[in-house]
């Protein structure tokens, strides 16, 4: 077990070098699917999932416009690839067991996730708590959030009150016990 968390650690590791030579949205492409996530390109309908698979083309030519990260292993110290992504509209997190608020927190501070981010859904990642959620309030173009199976969150009704408060056009979809 201790082998694959330091494998994984390995995998999230920023290569900045690689992001100034094939663009961010290559580099993240390389990153997500390192980790086991897929990524959907604008203009494209099939989701990317084979890392051996990536299409090649123009630099700059698929731009990341959502991303699965469904049973992943990303993690905080990866988020740098995130950066320099301008046109990601949508984002799910389901079973991922390195997001945490501080991931979540990472994802609302990104300039560009700022402006682009209208889809956010957040499913069984037990170490996301009240903290994590209402960090999410400077996505501020958010339109969905969908929130599921998330233990941590203990204050449902104050989590969702202050998270719309800030974002009052934000639809919040609760399937939480």
């Amino acid at each position: 077990r201790h082998f694959w968390g330091w494998l994984n650690a390995v995998f999230n590791k920023v290569d900045y070098e690689r992001i100034q030579a094939v663009g961010p949205d290559r580099a993240a492409s390389e990153w997500l699917l390192r980790c086991g996530a897929l990524v959907r390109y604008q203009g494209y309908e099939k989701w990317q999932q084979d890392y051996n698979g990536l299409p090649t083309g123009p630099l700059g030519k698929y731009k990341i416009e959502a991303i699965n990260a469904t049973e992943s292993c990303i993690m905080y110290r990866g988020f740098d690839y995130l950066d320099g992504l301008e046109h990601v509209t949508e984002i799910k997190l389901q079973r991922c067991i390195y997001i945490q608020d501080e991931c979540l927190q990472r994802l609302s501070e990104t300039k560009n996730l700022q402006k682009s981010l209208l889809q956010l859904k957040i499913i069984s990642c037990g170490n996301v708590t009240d903290k994590g959620i209402i960090a999410l309030h400077k996505l501020t173009n958010l339109e969905y959030l969908y929130l599921s199976d998330l233990p941590g969150i203990r204050e449902k009704g104050t989590t969702v009150r202050i998270l719309q408060q800030a974002l009052p056009d934000l639809e919040v979809e609760l399937d939480l016990e």
